[in-house]
């Protein structure tokens, strides 16, 4: 065969593997981009923007309409005219299904706070009294039919409102509460145990005198206290302790001597208030000296604001100007989601669906108009994924990161800040554990360890990094984190006592004739692991000594009252000391291939140039080697960026802000575990989850491109050693 041919087989074989890996690269990088589509195809439609669109109008028979509402499913239109008829409509074809006569007149109407189904009737007498409308499915040869109907949950009852001019009605848990307010005049009707099918009975009544003439009322959550706002701009926090009403606190909340247009949001910890400057969001806060009312945000809108429209299961609302516009707005985005010019008169009957898709309105006796809104993804923007953010109830802005209650008034908190920190948190703890214990183990393993004792040691730490995350988690959750907790000082004692034991045996082994020492070069691991274990058993022994003389008695208390530290059971010292763990076999196994394969004949020529060792570890091995070393701590950040089911176990989960090694965190991947299979598919919650992990394969794309630039550097700057 002439010289520089190689035999057909060979060709084969080499056009063969260069085909097969690059098909796997191809099909490595091919994944990888579908993943992320798939991400970014989850996580778009949260990122358009909402939107008011098209109206449809409908004509009606030729009422006055007192209420107007929309069916849990969007399926059917309610009106309530003056007349006390009640009709159904189509919300797609506006024809009638069905209408009902009460038999009486109606003055006045709302929904009952927060049903969505359930309304207060007022007649011109100043009579109260309660109806419900139920939907009724039925299916018939394949065709679906939707039966509306009205019923009476409370029965005949009617409560008497004492000529109050405004009310508003609430029905939390068992319990009917009515506010109502004469010109200076504020009472309450509490009904007890309430049922449905039963009549009210036996309420209890309190009253009190106002300061000003009351323009409108409202009741706060739970039931705790009222808002009243009277013709001078104010508005004034009342108790309700069961025998009186008490002043808890006020502010002006518009112009002194100007009658205040304002309602509730969902919740009721905060009410939205019109001015000439545009839309203002103010909390109740409980203080020591009572309630107070700050201003938390203002939406900036064209026109005057003349009345509000609330959203019933989202902290969402509308406006409506004097000109016909309608606005939607969010709260905790603090976004005006859109505007558009509808020529809405501001003093109509008006009413959003349960499901946010649609409003309805009677502008006209004749007339229903239905308006399609899109507007999924409200409470989602830049700063309430990034930025701190005034939620009700706090005193200031924070990050916060708490997706659900058990409350039905609870407002979201989506907040991926907590969570990138907690990331980051917990691979800083766990490398600052893992990598010098890798380094080291790979720098003395490669470099001094015997062959015979290297062939035994290498596998078995290679081997460890086979052991299931979810196993490490479990030790760390329930074995390790209770030892810590009760051996606090005795931990904390071992990374004192360990060092100074190993130097101070340094020392002493230096010391001995070379007779004694030669014979064991390459095995000392053997002796220094017992020593290892005697360090640490007697950091325990020492552990009640330093607690006591150091501590008071109690680490966890002194940490507390001194240091201002927060103790948790399952925290990031736990993390790190496990996720190092799992993060060492692997830092360990590819730093010990990159220090062991430097070539010999550096090595060599290093030591015949009368180099030490340590001169020639130093001044060739390390420099040589550093790119795979900097490949294995960079691959190891990535490993603990990426791990799940440790921090899940063994963090508590708790979405701080706090570097306190001894408090907990929450990472993105274990609040993707813990979340995603309880979340609503195309929920805000579920895309956000969706976002997350679009956030984390980000940021470990971003972390192995610098790894690669780096190591590419070093290669450049050290190959040539």
């Amino acid at each position: 065969m002439p010289i520089g041919r190689i035999s057909a087989r060979r060709s084969l074989a080499d056009r063969t593997t260069k085909w097969v890996i690059g098909l796997g690269g191809a099909a490595v990088i091919g994944a990888i981009t579908l993943i992320f589509a798939y991400l970014l195809w989850v996580v778009g439609p949260m990122l358009w923007p909402g939107s008011i669109d098209s109206a449809i109008e409908h004509r009606v028979v030729d009422r006055s309409a007192a209420l107007v509402d929309i069916s849990e499913n969007g399926e059917v239109a309610l009106r309530l005219s003056q007349e006390g008829i009640v009709e159904f409509y189509e919300v797609a074809t506006g024809r009638p299904t069905a209408g009902f006569d009460l038999g009486r007149t109606i003055d006045h109407a709302q929904r009952v706070y927060p049903t969505v189904d359930m309304y207060a009737l007022v007649d011109p007498a100043g009579q109260m009294t309660f109806v419900k409308a139920t939907y009724t499915v039925s299916f018939s040869e394949g065709v679906r039919t939707l039966t509306p109907n009205i019923e009476f949950p409370f029965g005949n009852s009617e409560v008497t409102l004492n000529g109050a001019h405004t009310f508003d009605v609430q029905l939390f848990e068992d319990e009917l509460f009515i506010v109502g307010a004469g010109t200076d005049t504020l009472f309450t009707l509490r009904y007890r145990n309430v049922e449905v099918g039963y009549p009210l009975q036996n309420p209890t009544t309190l009253s009190a005198r106002t300061d000003n003439e009351v323009s409108d009322v409202f009741s706060g959550p739970r039931n705790e206290w009222v808002y009243v706002a009277d013709t001078e701009g104010a508005v004034v926090i009342y108790g309700v302790n069961g025998r009186e009403l008490v002043d808890l606190g006020r502010a002006q909340v518009t112009e002194q001597g100007r009658s205040a247009i304002l309602m509730p949001l969902l919740g009721r910890y905060s009410l939205v208030v019109a001015s000439d400057a545009g839309i203002t969001q103010w909390g109740a806060f409980k203080g020591a000296d009572g309630m107070a009312l700050k201003a938390m945000r203002s939406f900036t809108i064209d026109g005057v604001v003349r009345s509000f429209v609330d959203e019933p299961r989202r902290k969402g609302f509308a406006s409506i100007t004097q000109t016909g516009a309608l606005a939607l707005h969010y709260p905790t985005s603090g976004r005006t989601i859109d505007q558009a010019d509808l020529n809405l008169p501001p003093d109509i009957p008006i009413a959003i669906s349960p499901r946010s898709n649609a409003l309805v309105s009677a502008p006209g006796r004749d007339s229903l108009t239905i308006v399609e809104l899109d507007n999924k993804h409200p409470e989602v923007s830049f700063s309430t994924l990034w930025q701190e953010i005034w939620y009700e109830g706090y005193e200031g802005p924070i990050y916060s990161w708490q997706s659900s209650s058990a409350d039905n008034d609870f407002e979201p908190k989506f907040s991926l800040t907590p969570l990138a920190f907690g990331t980051l948190k917990a691979a800083f703890y766990a490398l600052l554990f893992a990598v010098p214990i890798a380094i080291m183990g790979a720098i003395y393993t490669a470099y001094f360890m015997s062959p015979a004792m290297r062939s035994w040691v290498k596998p078995g730490i290679e081997i460890m990094a086979a052991l299931p995350t979810v196993i490490l988690g479990f030790i760390g959750g329930l074995w390790l984190a209770p030892i810590i907790e009760a051996n606090l000082s005795s931990i904390l004692g071992i990374f004192v006592v360990l060092p100074v034991g190993l130097f101070l045996f340094a020392l002493f082994w230096a010391k001995l004739p070379e007779k004694i020492i030669k014979p064991l070069a390459g095995w000392y691991a053997l002796i220094v692991v017992p020593l290892i274990i005697a360090m640490v058993w007697a950091a325990f022994d020492v552990g009640p000594f330093l607690e006591e003389q150091l501590f008071g008695g109690d680490s966890r208390a002194w940490f507390r009252e001194v240091m201002g530290l927060n103790y948790d059971q399952r925290n990031a010292l736990v993390v790190g000391i496990i996720m190092g763990l799992a993060v060492t076999p692997v830092i360990f196994t590819i730093a010990e291939d990159a220090i062991f394969g430097v070539p010999t004949h550096l090595i060599n020529g290093s030591l015949a140039l009368g180099a030490t060792p340590w001169q020639t570890l130093v001044r060739v091995v390390l420099l040589t080697a550093s790119p795979g070393i900097f490949s294995a701590v960079m691959i190891g950040m990535g490993r603990a960026v990426g791990e799940t089911m440790i921090v899940l176990m063994a963090t508590g989960n708790t979405p701080l802000m706090d570097f306190n090694i001894f408090e907990g965190m929450r990472t993105f991947a274990a609040n993707i575990a813990v979340e995603l299979p309880e979340s609503e598919v195309g929920s805000s919650h579920y895309r956000i989850l969706f976002l997350a992990a679009l956030v984390l394969f980000m940021l470990t794309f971003v972390f192995n491109t610098l790894a690669e630039i780096v190591r590419q550097r070093l290669r450049a700057k050290y190959g040539s050693l």
